[in-house]
Formats: structure tokens, C-alpha cells, sequence
């Protein structure tokens, strides 16, 4: 007898997990899996099994702003007090937000971190805060968008 591959399936994202007694419920760090009782496992999409992420919203510093031609602008993310980088977030910000982001990174420009070498990236004078929404219990950022940002007081 031959074994055979069986393709995970890929449930369905939601905000809100289901509620009543039809539905099995798996919490994990990140989010939380429901299934159907009664229904059989099969691969691919389906609705009968659904998982409902769990995020954060946390102030970290901003170091620089990443923007190539064609591609999503991010920012690049550190820890505050001991700036240790801890990845990127998508730049969500309003148009009229954005801007004041771009002009503030463009009219105080800083070096690049230790250790960072990335070219298309415009790195930023320590003093900026960005607040952002980030998968719940990760050490790193991941899923992550710049929601806000402030001058550090």
C-alpha cells in the first residue's frame, strides 16, 4: 500500500469566530481554528473550518520607510529602549497621514542602523513612534500595518 500525500486545508479567515454548539473550537497563540462538528476533513478552502486571528497594537519605533516603484511602502519596525529590529509593517496610513509621514522622514534623515543594508530604504533620526496592529504572540512583527505615529515626547 502506497501512502499518500493529503494537502492541509486552508480555513477560511474571519474576524469573529463562530458562536453555538455546532462549532469545535482549537485556541492557539495567534488566533483560533473552529470547525464544524459534523463536518469531514477534505483539502482546500472551506467555510466549515474557520480561524479568527488574534492581533496587538504596540508602539515601536521607527528606524526608516522602504519604497520601491511598483511595491507597497513599509516601514521598518525596532523595539523601544533597546532598538533591536523586529521586522516591518505595511504602511496603512490616510493619503494626508502618509504625506506628513513621507515629509517627516524625508526633512530629518538618519544613518542606517548597524548591521542594516538596505538600499531602498529611507532611514529616519531616532524620535518617531509608530503604533502598530501585529499578530498577538510572536517575538517579531508578522501581519503587521502602521496604523499612527508621533513624535516621541
Amino acid at each position: 500500500m502506497r501512502l499518500r500525500f493529503i494537502p492541509p486545508l486552508m480555513p477560511t479567515l474571519v474576524d469573529k469566530p463562530p458562536e453555538g454548539d455546532d462549532w469545535i473550537h482549537e485556541v492557539k497563540f495567534d488566533g483560533m481554528v473552529s470547525k464544524r462538528r459534523d463536518s469531514k476533513y477534505r483539502s482546500g478552502p472551506s467555510t466549515n473550518w474557520l480561524k479568527a486571528k488574534c492581533y496587538s497594537i504596540d508602539d515601536y519605533e521607527l528606524l526608516g520607510v522602504e519604497r520601491e516603484a511598483g511595491k507597497p511602502a513599509f516601514a521598518l519596525m525596532a523595539e523601544r529602549g533597546t532598538g533591536r529590529y523586529v521586522g516591518s509593517a505595511f504602511i496603512t496610513l490616510n493619503r494626508e497621514m502618509r504625506e506628513r509621514l513621507w515629509k517627516r522622514v524625508q526633512e530629518h534623515p538618519g544613518p542606517a542602523p548597524k548591521g542594516m543594508k538596505r538600499p531602498a530604504t529611507q532611514w529616519v533620526k531616532p524620535g518617531l513612534i509608530g503604533r502598530v496592529k501585529h499578530l498577538r504572540g510572536e517575538d517579531d512583527l508578522r501581519h503587521a500595518s502602521l496604523k499612527d505615529f508621533r513624535e516621541e515626547s
